[in-house]
């Protein structure tokens, strides 16, 4: 399998990762309304758990829309997809522990962790809009703790960006199987 080959196999069967960016940006946005209703430290649980469900409901979401949600055993970008989660478990670590100091840097912390995840995402799929929602994400986190932003500014930040990138995303990965079929 040729590195393109391996990268076009991820992109249809994930739907460019579209479905995932999606059902998380929906995550961030339930935490935000979580911590709104009831807690920060609510809100933060919310996050946590509801990221658990992110993949088998990107999977599902990517079958609905008619992609498989597995790609092929034998592709080697299977491993990165997976050891680029390591990512979010040391940032979710630091964000949990730097919010016990400064409760209001634990989403721009997600937020930077998050970012810095996707960046590897143009690798897994060949969409290079991963690198400007990295970046977005990354400098978003930021600008929360420069500027002191409030806790749940961060949360509706990610939400928002994510799904409205997803929309892009979907849309590229769309026209770049339409080219290779």
């Amino acid at each position: 399998m040729t590195f393109e080959d391996a990268q076009k196999d991820m992109n249809f069967s994930y739907f460019g990762g579209g479905t995932g960016v999606l059902v998380s940006g929906l995550v961030w946005c339930i935490a935000g309304l979580v911590a709104m209703q009831f807690s920060s430290q609510s809100s933060m649980l919310a996050l946590f758990f509801g990221g658990m469900f992110i993949h088998p409901l990107a999977i599902l979401l990517s079958k609905i829309l008619k992609r498989t949600g597995k790609h092929d055993p034998n592709n080697p970008l299977g491993k990165l997809a997976l050891e680029s989660t390591i990512i979010l478990f040391v940032g979710l670590f630091l964000a949990f522990y730097v919010a016990k100091l400064q409760i209001d840097w634990f989403f721009p912390i997600m937020l930077m962790t998050i970012g810095v995840r996707y960046l590897v995402f143009n690798t897994l799929y060949g969409i290079k809009t991963y690198w400007l929602l990295g970046a977005l994400l990354m400098f978003s986190g930021m600008l929360c703790i420069l500027l002191a932003a409030n806790f749940i500014i961060g949360a509706f930040i990610g939400g928002l960006t994510e799904v409205l990138f997803s929309l892009v995303i979907l849309n590229q990965s769309k026209v770049l199987n339409l080219k290779t079929a």
